[in-house]
Order: C-alpha cells, then structure tokens, then sequence
C-alpha cells in the first residue's frame, strides 16, 4: 500500500513550512549586528 496523494500533500506542506522558516531566519539573522574584533578592541583602550 503507497501513500499516495496524502503522503505528498504532507511531504508538500512540510517543504513549504521548511521554506518559509528558512527565509524568516535569513531575515532576522540579517537584523543581527556584530561588533567586529576591532571595536572590541578600542572600547577597552577608552
């Protein structure tokens, strides 16, 4: 017994939520600032 268009539909649906969180993320993570090494740096020397 296969799956059939159920299966695919599940498979489907969970791909297109995959998608979608993975763009979400990319988005957020590009909000994100980080400080470089040499600013780190030059805060300690003040």
């Amino acid at each position: 017994m296969s799956p059939g268009l159920l299966g695919f539909v599940v498979v489907a649906l969970l791909g297109l939520a995959l998608y979608l969180l993975i763009k979400s993320m990319n988005k957020q993570m590009s909000k994100i600032q980080v400080p470089h090494e040499g600013d780190a740096d030059d805060k300690k020397a003040e």
